[in-house]
């Protein structure tokens, strides 16, 4: 069997000795259970809300992940852009491993020495002037609604409890039974409510839908600027400069999800950049925490963010040390390695390889960057299935739809490995 996991330190090896399945022979760590035996297990104690490809992983390293039997697979997933920078980037993990050796977590009841530096770095790259951390995406967005909504109520003046927020079908903004509340997909809210009222949906990248559903009470709109979860939907060119204009007109606020398409995945650092949008508040997450740890943010300007003040909206765990170091380091990566340039230039060479190979059995293959979609005329589960045979880690979203968004630091090799292996799988179907 093939080495799995390469041991960096001698500390390592003594926390591997501990653990339950595991043998180490040198610096090599080798599984005793096979794939199947992980997968029953997790089968019969885990809950069933996932379908996950049959592979169990083991480890990984930059663009590459590897299972417990020792095969090695491309990562065309990147935990949904999280692993921008790649798995277990060295100056990442050094942050991470430094900051836990002093402090991880004081709670924001107490200040810590990590706090101001990462909220230095974080607002001048996202250009906002003020930030509020927590941990996940889906805490990020309920962060800007409610902030959104004290901004109707105190400064627009919107009579209390009237406040409406205009969202885009087929849209994904995470879990919690707000965010279900307003998704079309009726999977995600079937015998799950009674749901928030007052957001209104309308057909994402229609302008004028969008104008006839603003009105009085009306205090923002909630847009994922490329919907990704939905099927790397792109909107037609000049939609977001058109939505940046029309709530400046109806003194309505602009919120933009970039969680899953911020940081350099679409070729430029946020996905508006390519209008050169500036929404009023900036939803981040995912590549924030370098593929290491759950960091996200809700950033916008000071007018709009002290509108909170002490006890109105906390998080335990936002804004912990380890987060802030980690988040720090993650965003120091995508500048100073120009990943969103990366981005677009090996997006550039992908989109057009993946348009020949797929040829007349696609729909469509569409998207920007590094965040791209292959619109299949059927299920496209059996071509991610095909792909995983092959080496190559992808995942269906939205039924016909391969997604394909490896990180950020893929190189042109990795790039014609991809697709000989899409070609080949794609010709299976």
């Amino acid at each position: 069997m093939p080495p799995l996991f390469q041991v960096r330190a001698a500390g390592d090896q003594a926390l591997l000795r501990v653990m339950r399945n595991v043998a180490v022979k040198g610096d090599i760590m080798i599984t005793a259970q096979s794939a199947s035996a992980f997968i029953e297990t997790e089968q019969r104690l885990g809950a069933h809300n996932y379908a996950p490809l049959d592979v169990v992983i083991s480890h990984g390293e930059g663009v590459w992940l590897y299972d417990v039997e020792g095969r090695r697979y491309l990562d065309c997933i990147s935990a949904y852009s999280a692993v921008n920078q790649g798995h277990r980037h060295p100056r990442i993990v050094a942050a991470l491993v430094e900051q836990a050796g002093r402090i991880a977590l004081t709670s924001r009841a107490l200040r810590h020495d990590r706090f101001a530096s990462f909220l230095e770095r974080l607002t001048a790259v996202c250009r906002q002037e003020m930030a509020l951390p927590v941990n996940t995406g889906v805490e990020a967005v309920e962060t800007a609604i409610k902030l959104a909504r004290r901004w109707g109520y105190r400064v627009k003046g919107i009579p209390a409890g009237q406040a409406r927020i205009v969202v885009a079908r087929n849209n994904f903004h995470g879990r919690t039974t707000t965010v279900i509340g307003f998704s079309s997909e009726e999977q995600y809210r079937a015998d799950f409510g009674p749901f928030t009222p007052n957001f209104d949906r309308v057909t994402f990248g229609d302008i004028d839908a969008l104008r006839e559903a603003i009105g009085p009470q009306t205090c923002a709109v909630l847009l994922e600027p490329i919907q990704g979860e939905g099927g790397v939907v792109v909107p037609p060119e000049g939609y977001l400069r058109a939505v940046r204009e029309l709530c400046s007109e109806q003194r309505v606020l602009f919120v933009a999800d970039e969680i899953q398409t911020g940081f350099g995945r679409t070729g430029d650092l946020f996905a508006c950049d390519h209008e050169g949008v500036v929404p009023d508040i900036l939803i981040v997450g995912k590549a924030l925490g370098g593929g290491l740890y759950p960091v996200s943010a809700a950033l916008a300007s000071r007018e709009l963010m002290l509108l909170f003040g002490p006890g109105d909206h906390g998080s335990t765990f936002g804004g912990n040390p380890l987060a802030c170091a980690v988040g720090e380091a993650a965003l120091d990566v995508l500048v100073d390695e120009h990943l969103a340039e990366r981005a677009r230039r090996a997006g550039a060479r992908l989109s057009e390889g993946l348009r020949a190979a797929a040829g007349s059995r696609a729909r469509e293959v569409r998207g920007r960057g590094l965040l791209l979609g292959v619109d299949l005329y059927g299920p496209a589960r059996p071509l991610a299935n095909a792909l995983r045979e092959r080496g190559v880690l992808a995942k269906d979203t939205h039924g016909t739809v391969l997604r394909i968004a490896p990180p950020l630091v893929i190189e042109d090799a990795e790039i014609d490995m991809l697709l000989s292996a899409f070609a080949e799988a794609i010709a299976t179907l």
